[in-house]
């Protein structure tokens, strides 16, 4: 198996259990829409820099330069059939955001849901004005139910050695129709540059286990956690769209929203993460081989980072493709026919389609593609990001042995 985490890392970000008790009220279940980030252009080198960053890996210096020269140009890249880009990357595939109204009365902020991490945290009006580039941002003095959580402060650091960190207060968050008053919100004072330059994005939403939360001196409860006793059930669902708005469920399952039953498997939460062990693997109409990969369900990420041997088997069947530094990662022929490639969980098996896999030519005119599924090998976990999670409906149970569903749709 391959070990999840950098256990030294993740031991600097276990704090102490929160104290406060906010409350959860309203609906005991409800459903949110995604809406689509009108603003995010996909780069592949560039999510695979993100991805080491927000592990807390150095970004190699072949990564670096191969970002530096594919992000040059402003042009728009989109998915495309042979050598002609005609299509516009559709954003919902690549940068998942959700409306969330915080405060009295509510600011509506659009963040990015991450089963990744445990931090709510905003572009806010402590935030540098050179670091803010069109994000709406959250204004505590404007909400009469905000208040200072006085000597409380919180801090992100990334495998470049940028930040994000600020103060934190409290206040009113509703998610749908679902409401936590004294919800920890963490104010930017400082935003790292990868999130500066997602103009639609204002931050974030940690779904993760609390041990993750980077609060101190006390660390504070995830939303998910604080809305767990006013819930139907203590689950959240991710049915994210391939091409379109996918939607997040609290508190109940949409039985309408997947085929056949839910596979559940244990989680292992001992590194704060939504960690499980899938069973194995196959490549298009090939055998599957009982490989056990121990990973993470990871909605903050793009794509599907594996192991680099299976990486290299999946595209092996893929004619021309190769592992190429200059674009930051495995392209093949954007005129290929991609495999579809099956995992397991439990006795169950979730195939993603061999279109989940074009994430886009590599820059305009373009012949090549960036492909979907990424070698895990630097980054030091296995990741089951949102081309993983797209080709299936998801249960993240929270109960008192965490257990993840998954179920084809």
């Amino acid at each position: 198996m391959v070990a999840l985490f950098n256990k030294a890392m993740v031991a600097a970000l276990l704090v102490s259990t929160a104290v406060s008790s906010p409350l959860g009220t309203s609906s005991g279940r409800v459903s949110i829409k995604q809406v689509e980030n009108p603003n995010y252009n996909f780069v592949g080198a560039l999510s695979v820099k993100k991805t080491y960053l927000k592990f807390g890996k150095p970004v190699p210096d072949w990564l670096e330069e191969a970002v530096a020269n594919l992000t040059s140009s402003t042009d728009i890249v989109g998915r495309a059939t042979g050598s002609a880009t005609t299509t516009p990357i559709d954003s919902l595939d690549d940068a998942y955001i959700t409306p969330v109204s915080i405060g009295t009365p509510a600011q509506v902020l659009n963040l990015d849901f991450d089963t990744g991490s445990s931090d709510l945290w905003v572009f806010s009006s402590e935030t540098p004005s050179s670091q803010i580039n069109g994000q709406t941002i959250y204004t505590p003095s404007k909400s009469s139910t905000s208040k200072k959580l006085s000597g409380s402060t919180w801090s992100i650091s990334y495998g470049d050695g940028s930040s994000s960190s600020g103060d934190v207060y409290t206040d009113t968050v509703t998610i749908g129709g679902l409401t936590v008053t004294g919800q920890a919100v963490e104010l930017a004072k400082t935003v790292s540059s990868s999130f500066t330059s997602d103009s639609a994005n204002d931050g974030l939403v940690g779904l993760a286990f609390d041990t993750l939360n980077t609060v101190s001196p006390t660390a504070q409860k995830t939303f998910f956690t604080n809305a767990i006793p006013n819930l139907d059930s203590p689950v959240f669902t991710a049915d994210l769209g391939y091409h379109a708005a996918g939607t997040y469920n609290f508190g109940y399952i949409d039985d309408s929203a997947y085929t056949g039953s839910i596979t559940y498997t244990d989680v292992d939460t001992s590194q704060g993460f939504w960690g499980f062990t899938s069973t194995g693997y196959s490549v298009g109409s090939g055998s599957f081989s009982s490989t056990s990969i121990s990973g993470i369900a990871d909605t903050g990420t793009t794509l599907l980072y594996l192991p680099a041997a299976v990486v290299k088997a999946y595209y092996a069947q893929i004619s021309g493709s190769s592992n190429s530094a200059s674009a930051g990662g495995y392209i093949f022929p954007c005129s290929a026919t991609l495999p579809s490639f099956t995992f397991g969980v439990g006795s169950a098996k979730i195939t993603i389609p061999g279109e989940y896999m074009d994430f886009g030519a590599i820059s305009t005119g373009s012949s090549s593609c960036f492909g979907g599924i990424q070698s895990s090998a630097d980054i030091g976990v296995n990741i089951f990001g949102d081309v993983a999670l797209k080709a299936a409906f998801v249960v993240f149970e929270g109960s008192d042995s965490p257990r993840l569903g998954w179920a084809s749709k």
